[in-house]
């Protein structure tokens, strides 16, 4: 079990690559739906809190699974999961794709931020390639 990675940051557009790129440094090998879903996360703060905000991105790794969070400092910006409005919308389908790639997701509240997290399989660093865990898929509802 390696430790947890802890990135603190402000949201800006140019931090989402940063993020991803620390992410595969920490791993060790390709994680792209670690990536995509830390993506994700970072730009619905940058969209819906604004540029600046400061953030913490942490990740835990288990072995049997990987633990994503996203922490920013306002409680009351829920994430909600949504349809696109139309097939050519801009917006709409990030939190659809951080469902269909983690195996449960949800947000917990504090008294002066809130944590939007995910669980995704482990990573396999020696192989590069995501380890078949058994277990039913569960995804949270919001």
């Amino acid at each position: 079990m390696r430790p947890p990675l802890t990135l603190e940051l402000l949201a800006t557009r140019a931090a989402v690559s940063g993020v991803r790129r620390a992410l595969r440094d920490y791993m060790g090998a390709p994680c792209a739906d670690l990536q995509l879903c830390a993506s994700e996360l970072v730009t619905n703060v940058v969209r819906h809190l604004g540029e600046g905000v400061p953030l913490t991105v942490r990740v835990v790794c288990d072995g049997a699974r990987t633990r994503l969070e996203v922490t920013d400092p306002d409680p009351r910006a829920l994430p909600v999961l949504c349809e696109a409005v139309t097939a050519d919308a801009e917006s709409g389908r990030g939190l659809a794709l951080l469902d269909a790639l983690t195996l449960r997701w949800g947000v917990t509240q504090g008294s002066g931020s809130k944590t939007v997290w995910c669980d995704l399989k482990a990573v396999a660093a020696q192989h590069g390639q995501q380890e078949q865990q058994p277990g039913p898929s569960v995804n949270a509802s919001l």
